[in-house]
């Protein structure tokens, strides 16, 4: 069964980096075909893709969040990561890594993914 463990702080100033690990543990992160997303629901809101990084290596993300942000990933760890740059309060949010097939790219409802974290709250405050 695959589990998947998000960390971070919980803490982040505004316009500086919010930087979060997923570790995975049941599964590689290079298994075929799956994609391997980070997810955020901002307090009385929905939820917002942010990006993934697939099975081979190859990185997607949400245009509107793209040129800040920028998922990683380390095989010898069985990790991937995600970099928020220039926070703002706005990113205040819960922060979750999920797993899916390739349909779960852009996905914003939690059936089309196989597995998820139990995530993480990040608040954004000076």
């Amino acid at each position: 069964q695959v589990r998947l463990q998000e960390s971070g702080p919980g803490l982040v100033k505004p316009s500086q980096t919010l930087s979060l690990t997923c570790t995975v543990s049941g599964g590689s992160i290079t298994a075929g075909y799956y994609y391997w997303s980070w997810i955020r629901q901002p307090p009385g809101k929905g939820l917002e893709w942010i990006g993934a990084i697939a099975f081979e290596g190859s990185k997607h993300y949400n245009p509107a969040l793209q040129s800040r942000s920028s998922i990683s990933r380390d095989t010898s760890k069985n990790q991937f990561s995600l970099q928020l740059t220039s926070v703002t309060p706005g990113d205040t949010a819960v922060y979750y890594c999920a797993t899916g097939p390739p349909g779960s790219i852009g996905a914003i409802t939690w059936p089309s993914y196989t597995t998820k974290g139990q995530g993480t709250q990040v608040t954004v405050s000076s």
